[in-house]
């Protein structure tokens, strides 16, 4: 047990250590969320033993950085414009959802990985960060391109997708049988959520938050409550035996249309700044350095790596029929970033994943996050100027797709 004292001295070494090494990793073109885990490993029992992640209130703080993160990610996803990408986008989106879904599944198993811990390894494969993509290419002057046009339209549908199969390893974690007719149930129940939660948001949430947008003139009630309804919303999902993620996701869909987006956007980003470094510092306090010295946990990370490396990449060139630089496209979806992290977090929490196979995963979202910025720069041909050094920031992981 620790005392409040203690927190608070571990809450200053995860701020200060996550933003110090997020900043030092955006001066060397790298996005800040490897600063912060890397912080977070620091910090681990493992290391300097400042963090547990198994504290109660550092849970906590973590899981609301995940919620906010996911609200982030849905606030920025147009659906609409999602739908008029094309069927290039849509093709790349699903096969880089499969092939890797599929073949880390298969890698995992052939190398000792029990059937539902491999199920997660292969799902935290299917991530794509869109962030982490989309940042890079607005920074090379791409996101405009045919290119990146296809990479922001399947990073999404990456995103969608990875989370219905979230949703069903989480119930399937939680006592779940693995048969088809349990699978269909979760994958049912989620996607009903969002198709639903979509569906009367969009006729709720304006008419409300214009009567909120009203009482914004005593300053400080739209932040909030549009928190609160995107921790209703992960409430809701929960209850209806959905991932709590995929609820505070489809706030961020719901709100995304309505005319307060903007100002919501700035007071939930701002309150991202210090609980999302919290959830990412967590999640690398999580990691085993020890256990990465093992031969069997490198082998199964280092399969891993190449599984997420070559899957992506071979999902760039699905479409065809496609005259575009296609080898960028594959690039362009290999950072599995914040969203392959989530999948490895909920697989340790429900005890499917073990600390050792937990960290195995880790190595492939980092090294996966790790190569993809320099390869892109490498590849693509600036013609607006230099490009800017800064890849990503701490708490605007979500924040490219609206910068377009």
């Amino acid at each position: 047990m620790h005392d409040f004292a203690h927190v608070l001295a571990a809450l200053v070494a995860v701020l200060v250590s996550a933003k110090l090494l997020g900043a030092l990793a955006n001066r060397f073109g790298m996005p800040a969320v490897l600063g912060e885990l890397t912080a977070g490993v620091l910090l681990g029992a493992s290391l300097l033993g400042i963090l547990d992640p198994h504290d109660p209130v550092m849970h906590a703080l973590s899981e609301l950085g995940v919620l906010i993160l996911l609200f982030e990610i849905g606030l920025h996803t147009d659906l609409r414009s999602l739908m008029k990408v094309g069927g290039a986008a849509s093709t790349v989106g699903l096969v880089g959802v499969a092939l890797p879904f599929v073949l880390g599944y298969y890698v995992a198993s052939w190398l000792g990985v029990a059937s539902l811990p491999a199920i997660v390894s292969g799902a935290a494969l299917t991530a794509t960060s869109i962030g982490i993509s989309a940042r890079v290419l607005a920074d090379l002057g791409q996101l405009e391109s045919p290119e990146g046009q296809v990479v922001l339209g399947a990073a999404v549908l990456d995103d969608v997708v990875g989370l219905i199969i979230l949703s069903v390893v989480s119930g399937l974690a939680e006592g779940g049988e693995l048969h088809p007719l349990e699978i269909g149930r979760i994958t049912l129940v989620a996607i009903g959520f969002v198709v639903a939660a979509v569906l009367i948001g969009g006729i709720v949430a304006p008419p409300a938050f214009r009567g909120v947008d009203k009482l914004e003139r005593m300053g400080g009630v739209l932040g909030p409550i549009a928190l609160a309804f995107a921790l209703a919303m992960a409430f809701l999902a929960d209850y209806a035996g959905s991932a709590m993620i995929i609820g505070a996701f489809a706030a961020g869909l719901v709100l995304h249309g309505t005319p307060q987006r903007t100002a919501i956007e700035k007071s939930i980003t701002g309150l991202g700044h210090y609980l999302v470094p919290i959830f990412f510092a967590v999640v690398g306090a999580s990691v085993d350095v020890r256990s990465l010295a093992s031969g069997p946990i490198l082998a199964i990370g280092g399969a891993l790596v190449v599984v997420g490396i070559l899957t992506k990449v071979a999902a760039g060139f699905a479409p065809w029929w496609f005259k575009g630089r296609k080898l960028l496209i594959g690039v362009a979806m290999v950072p599995r970033g914040e969203v392959g992290l989530i999948f490895a977090q909920v697989g340790l929490t429900t005890g499917v994943l073990s600390v050792q196979l937990f960290s195995a995963i880790t190595m492939m979202v980092m090294i996966t996050t790790f190569v993809a910025p320099p390869a892109l720069s490498r590849m693509s041909r600036v013609t607006h100027g230099k490009p800017e050094r800064d890849v990503s920031g701490a708490a605007d992981l979500v924040s490219g797709p609206a910068r377009k």
